[in-house]
């Protein structure tokens, strides 16, 4: 993995050197149907934030976007400690730290997913990507104006994310582009985006999130699809690398999800809400949900080797083994079924 980075908030653009190839295909005979179909779907379902959302829905955060429970510390001595101002204040930062993280995160797939464009050999897999360049510039600008114009005040990008990111962004290789943000990033997306449309009261929120996710199921299955054709054909030691990539990978999105920036804004002991938050029954049930679909996809990429499974059920991740993969076989089963019918 890259080396951590220190942020500078006084210097927000950041420029880092990155090995980057270039590759052409002159061949537009486009056989990868399923990688068409998908290009044909994002063509069809784009949307636009500004006529889509309904901006003029009040939003009061310190009223709860999401309820308690969501929050670390619901529930313990630490929580009935708070005044209601503080409560209100937790409320604030909780919400705004989590859509921050939404809108880095979305920032960081829009520079992969260009780089995935220049570097993926297959003409197919360009012009998916370029769909979702957009999809990534409109989440960006959606995530950015909900946080500017609702919540008011920002946080830094997470430094697990941003060490992710680094690693994804650096390395010159384009499976790594693809298994680090198509299936990790976006992976743990889909599932943090499917926990917030399911239990925030704010229907402006809940209308942004379910836009999201109808793009980043895309997202997902551009990945499978993409990566299952490439690592039939890695050597061992080429799959043992991308194995320890993904599990790295799963560490730091397991890592960044314990809000140590929203503890030390507050002024509390960071060390000592983070031990509660992990036995948080929401938060438990949360981090469960984050790789419910991680771990599945992996295991149809041929990266879940007995050394694999052994470090994931160490993680407590690999319950999900067993889970159904991406929904990309189902949905291309279910148009193959319509378009018999039709016929």
């Amino acid at each position: 993995m890259a080396a951590m980075t220190h942020l500078n908030p006084e210097q927000p653009i950041e420029q880092i050197s990155v090995a980057q190839d270039l590759t052409y295909n002159w061949r537009y005979d486009a056989t990868r149907k399923q990688l068409m179909r998908l290009y044909e779907n994002a063509k069809r379902d784009q949307w636009d934030a500004n006529l889509r959302l309904d901006w003029s829905v009040d939003v009061d955060p310190e009223a709860g976007l999401v309820p308690d429970a969501a929050i670390g510390i619901f529930g313990t001595p630490m929580w009935d400690k708070l005044s209601a101002g503080e409560i209100e204040r937790l409320r604030h930062e909780t919400i705004t730290w989590q859509l921050c993280q939404f809108l880095h995160g979305e920032q960081g797939a829009l520079l992969a997913t260009a780089q995935i464009v220049d570097t993926v050999p297959w003409y197919e897999a360009k012009q998916y990507g370029a769909t979702q360049v957009m999809d990534e510039a409109r989440h960006v600008e959606a995530y950015r104006r909900f946080v500017q114009e609702k919540l008011e005040h920002e946080y830094a990008v997470n430094p697990q994310l941003k060490q992710l990111l680094d690693t994804i962004l650096s390395d010159s290789r384009w499976d790594i582009k693809f298994l680090g943000m198509q299936i990790l990033v976006e992976g743990l997306a889909l599932a943090a985006f499917s926990v917030m449309r399911d239990t925030t009261t704010n229907s402006l929120l809940r209308e942004l999130t379910n836009a999201v996710m109808e793009d980043e199921s895309r997202h997902v299955a551009f990945g499978v699809l993409s990566l299952r054709e490439f690592c039939r054909d890695l050597s061992e030691s080429e799959r043992r690398e991308r194995e320890d990539f993904v599990y790295e990978g799963c560490v730091l999105m397991r890592d960044r999800i314990l809000n140590r920036e929203v503890w030390e804004r507050m002024g509390m002991d960071a060390d000592a809400c983070i031990a509660a938050q992990l036995e948080s029954p929401f938060n438990l049930e949360f981090r469960r949900r984050l790789f419910s679909k991680i771990v599945p996809n992996v295991k149809s990429l041929g990266l879940l080797s007995d050394r694999q499974r052994v470090r994931f059920a160490t993680l407590g991740i690999l319950e999900f083994e067993s889970n159904a993969p991406s929904d990309v076989d189902a949905d291309l089963a279910e148009e193959n079924r319509a378009l018999a019918m039709a016929s």
